[in-house]
């Protein structure tokens, strides 16, 4: 017969073991995202004058407004986490850091428009790996404000702990990409 005991071993068991593949998740995560990047680096570096007129068809104020927005979502994020931490309500949140990964979506789609009426797509290797990389991430920005609107449907603490803390890699991959993409 289940002890009290064995069930809050097995509990713990369980959370760890959730923690961990949260942790490698997260960190797969970046090093995918790391090796896209550094094969952005490595492009630009190898074809300067070529990254230049690349670099002239994107729209830097676009993705810095973008910069803030995820800032700003992620903030709710941890308000969430920090709120749930103390029993208090978590939907706000959790609803307006989806939200606000909902207007990055919409802000990142209008930069892509802008950028195939300039003909940035024909700009070669660098143009398909920008589109693969910001692609990939706007996917993920995507998944990640359906989840936290999931989360915020029913949130429990570890649900908002691991979207949160999902939320804060999809922010950080973000915070790296601007710079080496936009202003490098």
């Amino acid at each position: 017969m289940a002890t009290t005991d064995d069930f809050s071993m097995a509990t713990a068991q369980g959370k760890e073991a959730d923690s961990l593949l949260l942790w490698i998740l997260v960190w797969s995560e970046l090093a995918v995202f790391g090796a896209l990047l550094v094969a952005f680096m490595v492009l630009t570096m190898m074809d300067m004058e070529g990254a230049a007129l690349f670099r002239s068809h994107l729209h830097p104020g676009l993705a810095a407004a973008n910069t803030i927005i995820l800032v700003l979502s992620g903030w709710q994020a941890a308000l969430a986490v920090r709120l749930g931490a103390e029993g208090r309500p978590v939907r706000r949140p959790l609803v307006l850091a989806a939200l606000l990964g909902l207007v990055f979506v919409a802000v990142k789609i209008f930069e892509y428009t802008l950028e195939a009426r300039a003909g940035i797509g024909g700009l070669g290797a660098l143009a398909e790996l920008y589109f693969l990389v910001t692609g990939f991430h706007l996917l993920h920005v995507v998944f990640g404000a359906a989840i936290l609107l999931l989360v915020a449907r029913r949130p429990s603490q570890a649900n908002v702990v691991m979207i949160a803390t999902l939320w804060h890699a999809i922010d950080l991959v973000w915070l790296v990409m601007f710079p080496i993409v936009y202003l490098t």
